[in-house]
């Protein structure tokens, strides 16, 4: 075999045993809130437990504020969790060292949202896929050379593009140096966030079977950052849907799709453009803004906006609980269809 393709050589079986396990996961910050006032805690996540398997992606879905994209830097190590535990292969993160997060950190990498502030513009695509290797790996100059090439040709970046600069490229061209970038260590764990929302729309497509084109190579768990549930009903496996954060509704993507539970993924999927008139007509809508973080209602967050709320929705928080196939955080499940 050659150095080229034993660089990017897939894994030779997959494994149904989690690459990742997230227990009570929790992430709290302290916001000042001037001279005579006393610091506020902030929960950015409450309470998140999951897992990620190789070969399958997990999507979390939410408003803006439910806590998507501090777990996502939880789970790529770049902020460590308040509470819980965070498993990777065995090791927990929260008790780690520097020298033991700096041998986990290559098995986690990350693709940014924004393709055009994630790569450095001083550099050569050839010098931005190289530096993962130099830092982390034992690679010869010119083995590096090898490997960054080999991972171009495979996300489909020709060879030229290899001396030319980040501005020279389009949008969907720069992800995939981002894509490339991210597979260049090849990690265990791909945390996706929002990867391809800032694309144009007549490419998002070819970036998303990109990514699964990838996972299925490589065998990849997917953590999947995303707003946009028509993005996710194509790439997910798993679905977890989180409010104020923490999660609402988990379990396998297509029976949450077929038949959503809990209220707030009702709505979520009412707000999704639809073709079919009988599911715009079972549209659910909610009232009001999402509820400040630092000040959450009691009981239920989401009972001032939810239709189906009663008084024990004020007072009593749900836990998740298993319902028809997957886990339901809701006073009320049995009554909300």
């Amino acid at each position: 075999m050659s150095a080229v393709a034993a660089s990017v050589q897939a894994p030779a079986a997959a494994t149904t045993k989690p690459v990742l396990e997230a227990k009570d996961l929790q992430r709290h910050y302290r916001i000042g809130r001037g001279l005579f006032k006393p610091a506020a805690v902030l929960k950015a996540v409450a309470g998140a437990s999951f897992t990620l398997t190789a070969g399958r992606t997990l999507a979390v879905v939410g408003e803006s504020g439910c806590g998507k994209s501090t777990l996502a830097r939880m789970v790529t190590m770049i902020e460590r969790p308040t509470e819980g535990h965070l498993m990777i292969e065995g090791t927990d993160v929260v008790g780690c060292g520097k020298q033991e997060l700096h041998a986990l950190r290559p098995k986690v990498q990350m693709v940014f949202q924004d393709p055009y502030g994630s790569l450095n513009p001083r550099k050569q695509v050839g010098q931005i896929l190289g530096e993962p290797l130099e830092i982390n790996t034992n690679k010869s100059a010119k083995e590096r050379i090898e490997t960054a090439r080999a991972m171009m040709a495979r996300v489909g970046l020709r060879p030229e593009f290899y001396t030319r600069y980040p501005h020279m490229f389009s949008g969907g061209q720069r992800q995939r140096i981002a894509i490339a970038r991210a597979l260049i260590l090849n990690p265990r764990i791909v945390v996706a966030d929002e990867p391809v929302s800032a694309l144009d729309v007549s490419i998002r497509a070819q970036v998303l079977n990109l990514l699964m084109d990838l996972q299925a190579e490589f065998n990849l768990a997917y953590l999947f950052i995303s707003h946009d549930l028509s993005v996710v009903q194509h790439i997910a496996d798993e679905l977890m849907v989180m409010y104020l954060g923490r999660p609402v509704e988990q379990g396998p993507k297509q029976v949450i799709f077929d038949e959503p539970r809990h209220p707030y993924t009702q709505a979520l999927l009412a707000a999704t453009p639809s073709v079919d008139p009988k599911a715009r007509s079972k549209r659910l809508t909610v009232k009001g803004e999402l509820p400040s973080p630092i000040n959450p209602p009691p009981g239920c967050a989401f009972h001032r906006r939810c239709p189906f709320a009663t008084e024990i929705c004020g007072q009593e928080r749900p836990e998740l609980r298993p319902f028809s196939g997957r886990m339901v955080a809701c006073h009320h499940v049995e009554k909300t269809l």
